[in-house]
């Protein structure tokens, strides 16, 4: 199955943070594109530094929830917390979107719940997979993007 997933780092050396969390995906699933990689600023939560995000489309063998797992993994071996929620972190992996795929379960929803209001998630990954439809949306990741950067 494929996967995208989004990456963030506001905490340290933002770029070796998301170098790092690839490198160690290629561990355990195929990475097959990356995003290049942009600065943004923070959404919510406290004050704090700046982002950098971008976005990886994978493959793996199993479950969601076992690539969930995986990713938050990854995030506690670079030092993530999860409290107070929204708070600074050298590493921030979300499951964003599974290729004909829906999940619904606790702790685990995909498409990502916010994923039509994150430009921060969206231009990355519309980089990588921009025709990929959003399921539950009736448009394409970049029709996705395009409608956020519409004038209000």
């Amino acid at each position: 199955m494929r996967a995208a997933l989004g990456l963030g780092s506001n905490l340290g050396d933002r770029e070796a943070h998301l170098r790092g969390a690839i490198d160690r995906l290629r561990k355990f699933l195929r990475v097959l594109a990356v995003s290049s990689f942009r600065e943004t600023e923070p959404v919510g939560g406290p004050p704090q530094p700046a982002y950098l995000n971008g976005a990886v489309l994978v493959e793996f063998s199993g479950s969601p929830r076992a690539l969930l797992l995986e990713t938050q993994r990854l995030e506690r071996e670079a030092g993530r917390t999860r409290r107070p929620p929204d708070s600074p972190r050298p590493l921030d992996l979300d499951l964003l979107l599974l290729e004909g795929a829906t999940v619904d379960e606790p702790g685990l929803i995909v498409p990502h719940p916010r994923l039509k209001e994150r430009r921060f998630a969206l231009e990355p990954l519309a980089e990588i997979a921009g025709d990929w439809p959003v399921p539950g949306t009736g448009s394409s990741v970049k029709e996705l993007l395009a409608h956020l950067l519409l004038p209000r």
